[in-house]
């Protein structure tokens, strides 16, 4: 059932113009989820509370596919790490994902 809302939240708000997939290695990617103040950037990103980096923004655009189980221009490695975000945020924002699937539920 997350999922599904998550897909719904995630799809409404994907844009349709194409940004350059910033890399990120999987060490930044841990530093990404335990550094409090860019995390809350991201959620406010996602639910469209403030600005978006390209990190953000790609996410938002990539993670219903990789949830769906088929994102054609995402790396293994990109696949894997929205998969490990979109758990650390479940686990770890519960209050956050929470408005997520009250906004696009």
């Amino acid at each position: 059932m997350q999922k599904i809302l998550c897909i719904v939240f995630l799809s409404s708000v994907v844009s349709t113009i194409a940004y350059p997939a910033p890399q990120m290695t999987d060490g930044q990617l841990e530093q990404t989820l335990a550094d409090r103040s860019t995390m809350q950037r991201h959620l406010r990103c996602a639910l469209q509370e403030g600005p978006c980096d390209p990190v953000g923004r790609r996410l938002r655009i990539l993670a219903p596919l990789v949830l769906r189980g088929a994102c054609p221009q995402c790396s293994v490695q990109e696949t894997r790490q929205i998969q490990r975000t979109l758990a650390y945020v479940q686990r770890n924002y519960p209050w956050e994902w929470a408005k997520i699937v009250r906004q696009y539920g």
